[in-house]
């Protein structure tokens, strides 16, 4: 099975824009993958990187249903060193596809953290990213103990 079919297996359809794997599980599944700045039909897709895993997406998803997009948007508002380094990983977000003027996960706006999933892919694909790695580090367990891609 080739990484694209797993990949559609995971998501139940078939990813869009899809270029790579950026990112595998300790189980040697795809976990984040890499879409291009534009989807088959032409149209932006903001999200360079996305997180597959099944796993990995319910946990970040019970971080989100509790309030984490708020509190991280504090957190990076209210600490300098995770303002800084949001500020960086936006750039270098810029900095890698420039066809799109827009930082992690399509934010235009400074300091906006619209989308945990996304500032999390991006840590992984992207290691010293200090906020996006704090965000995984909040989940009780970032990868199941077991393959959760069958």
């Amino acid at each position: 099975m080739t990484d694209a079919e797993i990949v559609e297996r995971q998501l139940g359809r078939r990813p869009r824009a899809f270029v790579r794997v950026a990112v595998r599980c300790p189980y040697g599944k795809p976990a984040v993958t890499e879409q291009a700045a534009f989807d088959e039909e032409g149209r932006p897709f903001p999200t360079q990187f996305y997180v597959t895993c099944r796993h990995l997406v319910a946990a970040i998803s019970r971080l989100e249903a509790d309030g984490g997009v708020e509190r991280w948007s504090r957190a990076a508002q209210d600490d300098a060193a995770l303002a800084r380094s949001l500020a960086a990983a936006q750039a270098e977000q810029r900095r890698l596809r420039p066809e799109l003027d827009a930082g992690i996960g399509g934010s235009t706006r400074t300091g906006s953290i619209k989308c945990l999933h996304a500032h999390a892919a991006f840590a992984l694909a992207n290691p010293g990213y200090e906020l996006g790695e704090r965000i995984l580090a909040e989940l009780p367990a970032p990868w199941p103990q077991s393959c959760c891609t069958a």
